[in-house]
């Protein structure tokens, strides 16, 4: 065999050999690309823009967009018509699902009375801006109801209360009307969401005193157990369970005791006033 052709011949598999070793090198040392499983998407319908309770859902309110995942949240809606034409019970921010517990039926039209629980009765009271906590009480805030009565006409018996605690805003809105002088002023209107019960008491309230609304925190729950006040306990400084009468050594003050002594023909008289009268 020839030399040099054997040379050539193992130069070549030497470098064929070298190749296939970088080549192997190469592509063990690459990082694997990451598998990207295909992820299942189903179409859901949201808010387009902010919607208030009551409002009727139109198509230019709501969208449709992919929803990730197979697991739907119960009773969302996956077509615009499904929710188009319905009332809202709650309000609805942008981009948030709209559930069926959050829509009323088609034919139940909108507006408050919608958003009405059932069982539970909405009560409008007129309140001036003072009263009103100036203007902080709006739709879903918390308030305790406050009431001033003064029976009959005797002043030292009006009494301020708590009458109902916890209580929900569900609507705030103002009018005109003429004060005493016929002049025009605004009045707030404070619509509360209560019970039955609670409605008589907040009827008859308003009726016959002068309504406060004393604003709460949201997540305050408890209920507290008051007497009430009445104006003379705020003039004494007392408790709130002084009712303005005293007692009869109280009212009617006792005179300190007094003798006067005196001399008649050698007679010696002693006369005592005070304590309940006098003597010899």
């Amino acid at each position: 065999m020839n030399i040099s052709r054997y040379w050539w011949m193992l130069l070549g598999a030497t470098a064929s050999g070298l190749l296939a070793g970088y080549v192997a090198l190469v592509y063990v040392s690459k990082e694997p690309a990451p598998l990207q499983a295909a992820v299942p998407t189903q179409t859901i319908v949201v808010a387009a823009r902010d919607l208030p309770a009551g409002a009727i859902v139109r198509r230019e309110d709501v969208e449709t967009v992919d929803w990730p995942g197979s697991a739907l949240p119960e009773g969302v809606a996956t077509q615009a018509g499904e929710v188009v034409g319905r009332g809202l019970i709650t309000e609805i921010k942008k981009n948030e699902a709209l559930l069926d517990a959050k829509l009323a039926q088609k034919e139940a039209g909108g507006g408050m009375s919608i958003t009405i629980p059932e069982g539970m009765r909405a009560v409008s009271v007129e309140v001036d801006e003072v009263i009103g906590v100036a203007g902080f009480v709006l739709p879903g805030t918390r308030v305790d109801v406050l009431v001033t009565v003064m029976p009959g006409n005797d002043r030292s018996r009006t009494t301020t209360r708590i009458i109902l605690q916890n209580i929900r805003a569900i609507a705030a809105d103002q009018k005109y009307q003429q004060d005493v002088d016929g002049e025009p002023q605004y009045v707030t209107v404070v619509t509360l969401l209560v019970s039955p019960q609670q409605a008589e008491e907040l009827t008859l309230a308003a009726t016959e005193g002068r309504i406060q609304l004393a604003l709460r925190n949201t997540l305050d729950s408890e209920v507290v157990d008051t007497q009430g006040r009445r104006i003379t306990s705020l003039i004494a400084g007392g408790s709130a369970a002084q009712t303005g009468t005293t007692s009869s050594s109280a009212a009617t003050p006792v005179a300190p005791e007094r003798t006067i002594e005196s001399y008649e023909g050698g007679r010696r008289t002693l006369l005592k006033f005070g304590r309940g009268g006098g003597g010899q």
